[in-house]
């Protein structure tokens, strides 16, 4: 279950922007976030639509759409929702659970407060950010 604090922290280190982390630090974000159980047909976020949470999918499969078109799956291990965490900004795809899913949730407003308390994170974060942008740029050639 990833009501489990060591569980939570096992899978926010697998996050690319997470990943340069201590433990101690992921243990700290572990710690404000909670499990979301969802059936199969929610919708999780919607395109357009504003945010300010960011989900990693401990178990189950969703999928990614922009216009209505189908863009991705999004499995177990995997997240979304990365950019409104940071910005609360519009959502940039609507994502709709395929399968039950058990994800990990954290909001903006518990997000900030761990940056404010541990600033040194903010950096680190902003290179694991980078280091996505860079492999997405890469991967569109």
């Amino acid at each position: 279950m990833a009501d489990s604090q060591k569980e939570r922290e096992e899978l926010l280190q697998k996050v690319s922007m997470f990943s340069a982390l201590t433990k101690k630090e992921v243990g700290r974000l572990a710690a404000v976030t909670d499990e979301r159980r969802v059936p199969s047909g929610t919708v999780l976020t919607k395109e357009g639509e504003s945010g300010d949470e960011f989900f990693v999918v401990a178990e189950g499969m969703a999928q990614a759409s922009i216009g209505g078109r189908k863009v991705g799956s999004i499995p177990a291990g995997s997240f979304f929702g990365e950019m409104s965490l940071l910005d609360q900004g519009p959502r940039t795809a609507t994502v709709t659970a395929e399968l039950p899913m058990r994800l990990v949730v954290l909001n903006a407003k518990d997000f900030g407060k761990v940056l404010a308390e541990v600033p040194a994170i903010s950096l680190k974060i902003m290179r694991g950010l980078a280091s996505r942008i860079r492999q997405a740029d890469e991967d569109w050639g």
